[in-house]
């Protein structure tokens, strides 16, 4: 548990944001969005999330970077390809699918910057009190 409690304000960014982006996608399904046809996106957000509190630091920073950057890039492609996602965070009718992609877009943010934070201080770049 002292784990948990003693990650840098990058990791904690990190996680949240991993969690965040998970509920907003199930927010999403249980309102209703076809975006998302399976629960695999959450679980494998959670599973990381989960890996960035609790994993070993090696190779941690690299996860918490790569995981949500290659879903934010699959939600961009998807948004320029068909427009769904676009049209889910301009629809003021569906107040739940709303919600939960604001969710995703504000977690998927929070999420990557955690990462690169992580990999910045791992690097001495910029320093976090712990």
């Amino acid at each position: 548990m002292n784990r948990v409690i003693q990650l840098s304000i990058w990791a904690r960014l990190s996680v949240i944001g991993l969690v965040l982006t998970a509920a907003g996608m199930l927010l999403q399904i249980a309102a209703g969005s076809e975006l998302y046809p399976s629960l695999t996106g959450p679980i494998v957000l959670l599973a990381t999330a989960a890996f960035v509190a609790l994993g070993p630091g090696r190779w941690t920073p690299h996860v918490a970077v790569v995981v949500p950057l290659v879903l934010g890039l699959g939600a961009i492609i998807a948004a320029v390809m068909t427009g769904e996602l676009i049209e889910q965070l301009t629809n003021l009718g569906a107040a739940g699918i709303l919600l939960g992609s604001l969710m995703h877009v504000v977690g998927l943010t929070a999420a990557v910057s955690g990462g690169v934070g992580m990999q910045l201080d791992r690097l001495g770049l910029v320093g976090v009190e712990r």
